[in-house]
Order: structure tokens, then sequence, then C-alpha cells
């Protein structure tokens, strides 16, 4: 089995990474890896939602335990009766992530093509209700690049947003906002095991491609190709421990050079927007080892 962090940067080949799991001084400087501490200014944090905490605290140990299990995470709070931001009781974290600096300028200078992945624990005895959503992938032009979600229409030709989702009974997927037009749709739905289109003209892709357990830690890689302008020539990937579960190709993510990889949408709550997708009861999950490489 591929160690964790091999499992992060499931690319073989990359111009530059960062990760805050900890590596040796040896594997950093052959693997052209910075490393940096779990913080919001060294990864680059911003438009953090400040009704939520995110914590560093030491996670309790998974229900096999190794050596290699993280000794830091953010620590996430679902409250009872917690669902989308947008309701009266917050849970969950939000921010969006762009890593360090040195990562920031080759996004910006144009980068093509760009993995992010991170850790994740749901605490033991988590109830997966209806869903939620997990961190992934974001960008686009400029600030039109942010909230690329939750039914917006205007301006969707820049912006995507790629990120995770839990379903009833750990069942995984990618909930992809693209820009919104037949080519994405037809390469999307496509997608096994199972796809669909959503009310809020997001699309599940690959529903039940992974299932997420309780009580131990899962390691996300997510992988995006933009497409050359004027061809539908772009790539959505997906690795759960090391395992490559989605490969969606033929994508428009752009249609202009202006639209860059930005980095990740770090949020994750129970919904949807409607009771019955809230948590049952106070519960927590933990995030760790966020890391990132732009890819040559």
């Amino acid at each position: 089995m591929l160690l964790p962090w091999s499992q992060l940067f499931p690319i073989g080949s990359f111009q530059l990474g960062f990760t805050t799991f900890s590596l040796s001084p040896t594997s950093i400087a052959e693997l052209d890896v910075i490393s940096v501490p779990l913080a919001d200014s060294p990864l680059g944090m911003h438009k953090i939602t400040r009704s939520l905490t995110h914590e560093v605290v030491c996670p309790p140990s998974s229900l096999h335990p190794s050596s290699d299990d993280p000794q830091l995470a953010w620590e996430a709070r679902y409250p009872k009766g917690s669902c989308s931001p947008t309701t009266g009781i917050p849970g969950g974290l939000g921010f969006y992530l762009s890593g360090p600096k040195e990562i920031v300028s080759l996004l910006d200078e144009g980068a093509k093509e760009a993995v992010f992945g991170y850790r994740v624990m749901f605490e033991k005895g988590w109830e997966w209700v209806k869903g939620g959503k997990l961190p992934g992938m974001y960008g686009g032009i400029g600030d039109a690049a942010y909230r690329c979600s939750g039914g917006r229409q205007n301006d969707r030709c820049k912006c995507f947003d790629v990120r995770l989702m839990w379903r009833r009974d750990g069942k995984g997927e990618i909930y992809a906002y693209l820009p919104m037009n037949e080519t994405n749709a037809n390469a999307l739905l496509a997608v096994p095991p199972y796809s669909k289109a959503n009310p809020d003209h997001g699309i599940s892709v690959g529903v039940g491609a992974w299932t997420f357990g309780s009580g131990i830690w899962t390691t996300i890689a997510q992988r995006v190709k933009l497409n050359d302008i004027g061809r539908a020539d772009g790539e959505l990937q997906l690795w759960i421990n090391g395992e490559c579960v989605i490969h969606a190709k033929g994508l428009i993510f752009r249609e202009d050079e202006a639209s860059h990889i930005r980095g990740m949408h770090f949020q994750t709550f129970f919904g949807g927007h409607e009771s019955d997708w809230a948590s049952p009861k106070d519960q927590r999950a933990w995030f760790s080892d966020v890391s990132g490489a732009v890819i040559r």
C-alpha cells in the first residue's frame, strides 16, 4: 500500500508542491515540496466564514492507528440541527485556500494543471443522514471564481467548483459546478457508477465510486487539468487512498485564458438546506495533511 504522503501526490512528476504532512528533510528536498504548518497565513487561507471555527487540535486515535496518522488537524464541529451555512445553526467550516505564495505565483502565471488534497476522519459512530459537502478545488476569473455554487447561474462561464460530497451510508461523489454547456453535462453524466444533474445546476459525479468510513483516515487527492481555449480537453480526476476512482475527460473548465486554478474551496457542512439534511446529533470531523502541487 502507498504511504499517505504518496497518496497525496499521485502524479509522479510535478513542478512544485507543498504539504502540512510531516516529511523528513531528505524527502522534502527530493520531492520539491515546501513544508508548511497547518496555519491560516502560510496556507493562503482567505474569505473565512467567521461564524465557524477551524481550531487546530490533536485528533483522536483512529480505529486502525498508524505511525502516519496526523498529530494535528483542523476540527470541524457539526452541532445537532446544523446544515447549510445559510440556515440558523452553523456547522462545519468554510474558507478558501490557495497554498503558499510560491504555489500561488505559479497558478497566477497560468499553470494549466494542479492537484490538491487532504486527509479527513469522521468521528466513530458518524451518522451520514442524506449527505454533506467536503472540500474540493475551484478556479475562475478574479472575484467571479468565488461562490460558484448553490444554484448560481450568472457568470458560470467564469468559474468552476468541484467540491466532494458524502451521501447516505458514506457513499462519495464529486459535486461539480462547471460552465453550463452540453459538452460538460454529457461528459460528467457519463461517469460511472452513477451520475445525475441536480436542481441547483450542480452535477453529482460518480456517486458511489467509493465509500467513506467513520473512525478512519481517508486520503483525498484531486486533479484538474484546464482545457485549451476553444477545445474540450479538460480533465477531472480523483484518487481515494491512492486509488483513482473518477477520471472525467473532454471537459470545458474555461472559455478565457484569464481563468486559472485558484486552490481549494475548503468547505464542509451537512446539506442541502432543508432540515431533513441536518446532523441528528453533535458530531465532529478532522482535516489534516493539506497538500497541493502544480503539475509540469
